[in-house]
């Protein structure tokens, strides 16, 4: 009686992957993707948005590792 319980655990289990599985495939049917103009401009405007923000946390730090060398080291 044990092993027809795991049997039929397993066996739900691997139902329930399949209909899993199946759902993703059906999603990502419907999922509207990019063209490659788009794919590149939208990459483009991330990397430069990064680079931005990392100059401006990089100018902060220099500024603020200054104001402190003025404040302890004086």
């Amino acid at each position: 009686m044990a092993e027809m319980k795991k049997g039929s655990k397993l066996k739900n289990i691997g139902l329930r992957l399949v209909k899993f599985f199946k759902e993703v495939r059906s999603e990502l049917k419907k999922v509207v993707w990019p063209t490659r103009k788009q794919l590149i401009n939208n990459t483009l405007t991330v990397l430069l948005s990064c680079l931005i923000i990392g100059a401006i946390i990089w100018a902060a730090d220099i500024g603020l590792a200054k104001i402190v060398d003025l404040v302890y080291l004086k």
